[in-house]
This record gives C-alpha cells, structure tokens and sequence, in this order.
C-alpha cells in the first residue's frame, strides 16, 4: 500500500505520514483528526467490518482502535460541497441570508482572521 494519503475531510494531501499513524496525526489544512474510523480501510458504508473492535461511537474523533489501518483510497471533498448546496437552499427556502462559502480565508494568518472577525463584529460598535 503506499503511503500517499488524502485527508478524509477535505482530500488535501497528507504530507511526512508516518506508519503506523500516530493518534495525534491531523490534517494541515483543515486540522481535522485523521486516526479516525473514516480514515480506516475497515470503515465501509458507514459501519466497521472489524468484528473483534470495539465500537466507536464518533467515527470522526481520533481513537485508541487496534485494528486502525489507514486508508489511502478515502477522499470526501464532494461532501462539503453537498453540505454548501443543502445550506444554500434551506436559506433560500426559509428567506434566510445565504451561509458564507467559506468561513477560512487561506490568504490569512489564523491571527489575522481572528482579528477580522472581531472588527466585523465590533463593526457597529
């Protein structure tokens, strides 16, 4: 198996992944836990094929399993798109302002980012 592996949240590429992952490992991008049940090659249509593991009741928070096996084949971008998409209609429907696309502007530092929120908020202040 090679050891190029997307995260499982936003599909950016994991970078320096040692085997086997560390439970502290996490995305750069969206900081996402990645020793999770969706990152697993076990973890198929929403349930683990694992039948000795113990049952995991948040399948997206890092974990202690055993049987934990990365896999390099898992990529969800497309979701978060979908979530975007029901968001914006449901906005729509109920006559709400439109969700903003995205709540992380990349050409920002996180201080910057957090101070831009804050004057937004203060903005009437």
């Amino acid at each position: 198996m090679s050891n190029e592996f997307v995260c499982w949240k936003c599909g950016e590429d994991l970078i320096n992944v040692i085997l086997p992952m560390s439970r502290r490992e996490e995305c750069d991008k969206c900081k996402a836990d990645q020793h999770v049940c969706e990152m697993c090659l076990y973890f198929v249509r929403g349930r683990c094929d694992e039948e000795r593991a113990e049952h995991i009741s948040d399948t997206e928070r890092a974990n202690f399993c055993d049987y934990f096996k990365p896999n390099n084949k898992v990529v969800k971008a497309g979701d978060k798109q979908k979530a975007d998409n029901a968001k914006a209609e449901l906005a729509a429907l109920f006559g709400d302002q439109l969700p903003e696309k995205s709540l992380v502007d990349e050409s920002l530092s996180p201080a910057e980012l957090a101070d831009k929120k804050l004057r937004e908020m203060l903005n009437g202040f």
